[in-house]
C-alpha cells in the first residue's frame, strides 16, 4: 500500500495534505524518514510513525448503532440526515455503510462497516439469519395471526414470505409483539401485518442472530463491536442455509 493512501485512510488528511506532511520529514517507516508519497509499505509488517507516534493501521471498522427515528439508512442523501452523518470524523474516514437497512421511522440495532464481504454475506438471501423485532400494533393480535405468520403471508405485491415467529407480549386495542424473520423485503414487518389487516405503529430491531442491541446505547449512540461480536458475525458466513 502506498504511504499516502495509508495515512489518508487513517485520518491524517487528504492525499494533498498527506503529501505536504511527508515533505516535512515527520513521517518515518522503520525509523527511516520517508518523503515520497509513492513509497509502498506493508501496514502489517512495517512500523510507521508520524511525529514520533506510531500509526495503528486498521483496514475494517465494525459499529453497532441504536438507530433513532428520523434517520435514513444510507451513506448520503441530498435532503435527509443519514446514519453516517451522525458518526464521529474518526469513524467516517473508514467510509462505513449500513448493513441492510431500517426504515426512517424504525429504531434499533443497525450495523455499519466497510467490510463489504461481510456485509454481503449478512444480507444474502441464502442465509437464514434471524432478525428479532419489537413492535406495537394498532389492533388485537391473535393466535390466528401467529399461525398465519408461521406459514408465511402474502404481501401486497403477491410475494409469499418465509415463515416468521410471532410472539404476543400483550393483546388489545393496541398490542405488543415480538417477531423474528429471516429475510428483509422492503417494509417487510409492516407489510406482513398489513396482510392480516393490522397496522404497525412502532418498530424496533433488537437482535440479528444472537447479536443483541446494546441497551446502554441511547438512540443515536453507537459503539465498536467487540472481538467476540465480530467473530460471531463472521461465523454466520461459514454455512449456507
Amino acid at each position: 500500500m502506498r504511504i499516502d493512501k495509508l495515512l489518508a485512510n487513517m485520518g491524517y488528511g487528504t492525499r494533498k495534505e498527506v503529501k505536504n506532511l511527508l515533505k516535512t520529514g515527520a513521517v518515518k517507516v522503520n525509523e527511516t524518514p520517508v518523503k515520497s508519497p509513492k513509497v509502498h509499505v506493508d501496514p502489517e509488517a512495517d512500523q510507521v510513525t508520524v511525529q514520533g507516534e506510531a500509526v495503528e493501521y486498521r483496514e475494517f471498522i465494525y459499529l453497532m448503532m441504536n438507530k433513532p427515528d428520523g434517520l435514513i439508512s444510507a451513506t448520503e442523501d441530498v435532503s435527509e440526515t443519514t446514519v453516517v452523518d451522525i458518526l464521529e470524523p474518526e469513524d467516517i474516514i473508514f467510509n462505513p455503510f449500513p448493513v441492510g437497512r431500517l426504515d426512517k421511522d424504525t429504531e434499533g440495532l443497525l450495523l455499519l462497516t466497510n467490510d463489504g464481504k461481510l456485509a454481503h454475506q449478512l444480507t444474502s438471501p441464502k442465509k437464514d439469519v434471524g432478525k428479532l423485532y419489537y413492535a406495537t400494533i394498532d389492533g388485537e393480535v391473535t393466535e390466528d395471526d401467529i399461525k398465519a405468520f408461521s406459514e408465511g403471508v402474502v404481501l401486497d405485491d403477491g410475494y409469499h414470505t418465509k415463515p416468521g415467529r410471532l410472539t404476543i407480549l400483550s393483546s388489545g386495542a393496541e398490542s405488543e409483539i415480538e417477531l423474528t424473520i429471516t429475510e428483509g423485503k422492503f417494509h417487510q414487518v409492516k407489510r406482513m401485518f398489513e396482510a392480516v389487516g393490522k397496522h404497525v405503529t412502532y418498530l424496533k430491531r433488537l437482535k440479528m442472530g444472537t447479536l443483541e442491541l446494546d441497551e446502554t446505547l441511547e438512540p443515536g449512540e453507537y459503539r465498536e463491536l467487540t472481538d467476540e461480536e465480530i467473530t460471531y458475525l463472521k461465523s454466520l458466513n461459514q454455512t449456507d442455509s
